[in-house]
């Protein structure tokens, strides 16, 4: 998957930080990139577009959308797909990403990215949606692994082969959010480090990183993605893992509730480029033969 987005820190922008990213003071630290949800940019205009103009002519944009429900039966939300279409005419990201989710259906739209079966029919149906929304936006776009609570009873492939044969089927890339690999794993039991080594890094055009909430119960914690806090000691472990084998990736500091001054959500950047920066193993060497 081509890395259009430069292989270093990103963060999720917010309003309150818009004036941070767009300082002149050459002491501050800056992201090399930054990403929005479109949605939140569907007006013709205003305040936030004319902030957004102007921070689109500093840094490279991506777009994280959260709202086309890839997965519902009924179809793709067309509303929100030709709004996107319009919304990437005018700013033209970098990059353009959504949910391997669904978040409605033909009556109701849902606050929230629901969990899709991993079987061979919901495989074809989200590669057709996948297909539609690359075919109107005449790019490739990158599909983001969830966060899970519960796993279907009928599941007939692991999440790492549907989503391995999901981007081979249609071009699309993998956006891989390390954290949502602490919180799925630790919800449904399944083996963070296979699963990071089982995720191919050609594949991988966004690397996203997060904190999560933590929930006591009687039979084991339950771990909330509510990208409210520092990313954990466990995802930047499974990252630093992962890139060790991948090499650098553009990686972003999402941070959605609760958002922090600007510079505890840099400190976190810095963190991540640190880990980007570090050697890569040499490969081993074999002995001539004598």
């Amino acid at each position: 998957m081509p890395h259009s987005l430069p292989p270093s820190g990103g963060i999720g922008l917010k309003s309150v930080h818009y004036s941070h990213v767009l300082d002149d003071d050459a002491q501050a630290k800056r992201p090399s990139w930054v990403e929005v949800h479109p949605q939140n940019y569907f007006g013709d205009g205003g305040p936030a577009h004319r902030w957004l103009t102007a921070i689109a002519g500093v840094y490279p944009l991506s777009f994280h959308s959260v709202g086309l429900s890839l997965g519902s039966a009924e179809g793709l939300n067309r509303d929100d797909l030709e709004k996107l279409a319009a919304l990437c005419d005018r700013y033209q990201p970098a990059m353009v990403s959504d949910h391997l989710s669904w978040s409605g259906n033909a009556h109701d739209r849902y606050p929230d990215l629901l969990p899709i079966p991993y079987t061979q029919e919901a495989l074809d149906h989200f590669a057709g949606e996948i297909g539609k929304v690359q075919d109107r936006l005449q790019r490739p776009i990158l599909i983001e692994n969830p966060s899970r609570y519960l796993s279907y009873r009928d599941d007939t492939m692991s999440e790492t082969d549907f989503i391995d044969t999901l981007c081979r089927q249609t071009g699309c890339g993998l956006l891989f959010d390390i954290n949502n690999v602490e919180v799925t794993a630790t919800n449904v039991g399944l083996d963070m480090h296979a699963y990071i080594d089982a995720i191919d890094p050609a594949i991988v055009g966004e690397i996203h990183l997060a904190g999560h909430a933590t929930e006591s119960h009687d039979s084991g914690p339950l771990l909330i993605d509510d990208h409210g806090s520092i990313v954990s000691d466990v995802t930047w472990d499974l990252y630093r893992r992962f890139i060790t084998r991948a090499g650098p990736i553009a990686t972003l500091i999402e941070w959605d509730t609760d958002i922090p001054a600007y510079d505890v959500l840099m400190a976190e950047v810095t963190k991540a480029e640190t880990i980007l920066a570090a050697p890569l193993p040499e490969e081993p060497r074999h002995a001539l033969a004598r």
